[in-house]
């Protein structure tokens, strides 16, 4: 017998994406006035809103400036604008828009590059998104976090052969400035194994971010890809929240099952722009002028990444580091919040070894849990030969060190020149994760490169056979010449 459905009924369309619209709204419309400016915080008089709610302030002969609510202090409502406050008069009308920042998900948003409030700027018309989600969302409950199991494929030899990531890892790339960490994302994220890329580009310079869409990311990498942009000439709250909105794109994903690599440069701006919201506040500014809640904030962005009961975020969060100082708060904060981190070398950016990556200071926390045996000995054997040659590169160099002294540094030396190349790799290559690991092993224990490009001093070691020596050989020509160098 064949049901009979009415045609009123089968038509009824999905009304699930206007929820989220309607939880966020308010039916109030509230009014009020600005009574005092004090550097980029506004006061209002005869608003009541919510933290974190759009109000508009209105400008006589220009458009209203946009403005998010940021605290109270008494009856006033405190709020930093998202514009220029330029034309804003004492008494000049505000009008509350009622509604939280809500962020444009799902297919609909690939391919698009938006602002820190989730808007097109790449001149492509609306966006055509069937849902959107308030951008303050929470991170997993922690026993729903599946376990990380499986490898991600990054395309960075250095990165996939001795730092292996799995789905669902959060990782911190560490590095001054002028180093190549944005060339080092453009890498992954044109080749990551997963199945979308969102980019967030916080408080970057404006000039950098076309070139790293169109030169490190490139239309391939792009089509596949979120791009959410606040440079460093924006206020405060815009770059605060494109590191918001492109989490919640990221969870959006991830919540439909898929896998996902979330790119963010960098979190540092993220801290600076929470800090300059805090000392206009009035918080109380602790470590190197962070305000506490730099720090709660950190945790909340950093914790919203990683695995859930379906899908991943795999997250990359590229931390400037101070004078070269790994030690500084929010870097000391971050390398203890996430499951592992990548030191980009100034050293090695200066010899032109790019991806200037210091494996010998950069680990990945899940790598013994998602690579096999075979590669974890190859990993850890290149790790070895790199200390052994490092703790007596002086000697070496200077051309102090005599072969057959020590057989471990005479092999390290050797293998030197291959192991360099493994490390090195232009932009434009890639290797997929088994041919990464044959290229490893050819490294560490294939046969020797020849010695002609070794280091300065080390030629002469590479071409001498390794035989057992007196350990006090020519002990006092090493000590006089170790002498000299230190003088």
């Amino acid at each position: 017998m064949t049901s009979f459905v009415p045609e009123a009924v089968a038509a009824v369309p999905d009304l699930r994406r206007y929820q989220s619209r309607l939880l966020a709204a308010s039916p109030i419309v509230a009014r009020g006035r600005v009574r005092e400016v004090i550097g980029l915080l506004v006061e209002i008089e005869g608003i009541s809103a919510r933290l974190g709610e759009l109000c508009a302030i209105e400008r006589p002969g220009e458009e209203a400036v946009l403005a998010e609510i940021v605290g109270f202090r008494g009856e006033r409502t405190l709020a930093m604008p998202l514009g220029e406050l330029r034309g804003v008069q004492s008494g000049a009308a505000v009008t509350s828009r009622g509604v939280l920042t809500m962020v444009p998900v799902g297919p609909g948003v690939l391919g698009r590059v938006l602002d820190g409030l989730g808007r097109p700027i790449d001149g492509r018309g609306p966006i055509t998104a069937d849902f959107v989600r308030p951008g303050a969302g929470t991170s997993p409950h922690v026993l729903q976090r599946r376990r990380i199991e499986h490898t991600l494929t990054t395309g960075v030899r250095a990165v996939d052969g001795i730092l292996t990531c799995g789905l669902g890892q959060r990782i911190g790339i560490f590095a001054g400035s002028g180093v190549g960490k944005s060339t080092v994302l453009g890498m992954i994220a044109r080749r990551a194994s997963t199945d979308v890329t969102v980019i967030a580009l916080i408080g970057e310079r404006g000039r950098e971010v076309r070139e790293f869409i169109e030169r490190d990311l490139g239309p391939d990498g792009l089509a596949r890809c979120v791009v959410v942009v606040s440079t460093s000439d924006e206020p405060a709250p815009l770059r605060l929240n494109a590191a918001w909105v492109a989490t919640t794109i990221a969870e959006e994903f991830r919540a439909q099952g898929q896998d996902v690599s979330l790119l963010m440069d960098s979190v540092t701006r993220f801290a600076m722009a929470r800090r300059e919201i805090g000392l206009a506040l009035g918080e109380a500014p602790a470590m190197k002028g962070y305000t506490p809640s730099v720090f709660s904030q950190l945790s909340r962005l950093l914790e919203r990444a990683g695995t859930a009961d379906r899908g991943s975020i795999t997250a990359f969060y590229t931390v400037l580091v101070e004078s070269d100082d790994l030690n500084e708060p929010i870097a000391d904060t971050v390398r203890g919040t996430l499951d592992g981190h990548v030191v980009l070398s100034r050293d090695l950016a200066a010899q032109n070894h790019y991806p200037a990556i210091d494996i010998a200071n950069s680990v990945s926390r899940v790598m013994p849990a998602v690579a096999s045996p075979r590669h974890l000995e190859y990993a850890a054997r290149l790790r070895e030969l790199l200390a052994r040659y490092e703790r007596s590169r002086d000697l070496v160099q200077i051309g102090a060190y005599e072969a057959g002294t020590d057989p471990a540094l005479d092999e390290a030396i050797m293998r030197l020149p291959a192991i360099e190349a493994f490390l090195r790799q232009r932009p434009d290559e890639f290797d997929d994760l088994e041919a990464t690991i044959t290229q490893l092993e050819a490294a560490v224990e294939g046969a020797p490169m020849p010695g002609a490009d070794l280091p300065a001093g080390a030629a002469d070691v590479a071409a001498t056979p390794i035989t057992p020596a007196d350990p006090l050989e020519n002990f006092d020509e090493v000590a006089n010449v170790v002498s000299e160098v230190i003088r």
